[in-house]
């Protein structure tokens, strides 16, 4: 395994983050347990959760994924290997269930402290924002909804104040960001500095090679404000592994089973660009998924690449992308399709 930190810290995480998503809808609790041994077994000391998980949301499964993970932690003791990761969710109608009123006082309190109970445990390294009260071009919208999009941001200082309250507990170590924008990063890096309150020091985005919009404005933040991107979806929900190739439905597959949530990774565009790198792994002796994943480890504004899967044969592959390196050739090679095919999936 290769690690780093979360940038500003001295907290040393793998760069592969294991993603928990299915637990609870499509992975029962011996099978979440069974991908955090082997994960933890291989060098993955980075996992990722949130309160809306498992994915997709519904009253019945709500928190269901922190409460199988709090459950390894009382069987095996291995808190203390782990740095753990987990979110509150937005607002909007998809979370009418859990609570309405966005980013307040309350709601983040409730929030943090429901998560420690179902986690099992005293404290959280990394709590983040899963996005933003406001609207923004995340989930699938291309461009800026500035017809429909909230007249006032986030009350920025009162978010992070309470944040901070949790870490002068304590209860959460670090803070950080989901599905934000340039300017959203920048508000909460500028706030913080003006009042001396926590620094996000990662943001959760979506990032694979058919979404590459990340590097339009935030890659140069992360860079230059030091700020790291943990990458999710980077499989683009499996369509990346080739499997839905030639409008296949594999049984069990999440496509087949919710196939609104891989809708925009399915067009026109993606399925031609999801061809041609499937011809560079070929002719490299890689599967497309050890390409796509390898990517993204080796860019210098990625932190760590949450990986995710149902199956252990998938989790075994996604986790060996650690140990694969892209040579220039290959580079070359995935830029010239992305020339052709830019961003084809938002």
């Amino acid at each position: 395994m290769k690690y780093t930190t979360l940038p500003n810290t001295d907290v040393k995480v793998s760069k592969i983050c294991l993603g928990t998503m299915t637990w609870g809808r499509q992975n029962t609790e011996a099978e979440g347990h069974e991908q955090m041994d082997y994960a933890l077994e291989q060098g993955v000391n980075f996992f990722d959760t949130a309160e809306l998980y498992s994915v997709p949301a519904t009253p019945e499964t709500y928190g269901a994924t922190e409460k199988i993970i709090g459950s390894w932690f009382k069987k095996t003791g291995n808190r203390e290997k782990v740095v753990l990761a987990s979110k509150i969710a937005g607002g909007g109608d998809y979370t009418a269930h859990i609570r309405t009123g966005g980013f307040n006082r309350k709601n983040i309190s409730e929030a943090i402290e429901g998560s420690l109970k179902r986690l099992q445990t005293d404290y959280i390294d990394l709590y983040q924002l899963h996005w933003p009260d406001r609207g923004v071009n995340c989930f699938g919208v291309r461009d800026y909804p500035y017809k429909t999009s909230a007249k006032e941001a986030e009350k920025h200082l009162e978010i992070l104040e309470t944040l901070n309250d949790f870490v002068k507990q304590g209860k959460i170590k670090h803070v950080g960001l989901s599905n934000e924008t340039p300017w959203g990063t920048m508000k909460y890096l500028q706030t913080a500095e003006k009042h001396s309150l926590p620094r996000m020091v990662t943001i959760q985005n979506s990032y694979s090679l058919i979404h590459r919009g990340y590097e339009v404005g935030m890659s140069e933040v992360s860079m230059r404000e030091n700020i790291g991107l943990l990458a999710y979806s980077p499989l683009a929900q499996g369509v990346l592994t080739g499997k839905y190739i030639d409008g296949k439905t594999p049984e069990g597959a999440r496509g087949t089973l919710f196939p609104r949530f891989i809708a925009r990774y399915k067009n026109e565009g993606s399925e031609r660009a999801v061809l041609e790198y499937q011809k560079i792994a070929n002719k490299h002796g890689l599967t497309l998924t050890e390409l796509s994943l390898a990517y993204i480890n080796q860019l210098p504004f990625v932190t760590s690449n949450i990986i995710g899967a149902t199956k252990m044969s998938q989790l075994k592959e996604n986790i060996n992308s650690i140990n694969i390196e892209l040579s220039e050739d290959i580079l070359a090679e995935i830029e010239a399709v992305h020339k052709v095919i830019p961003n084809p999936a938002p």
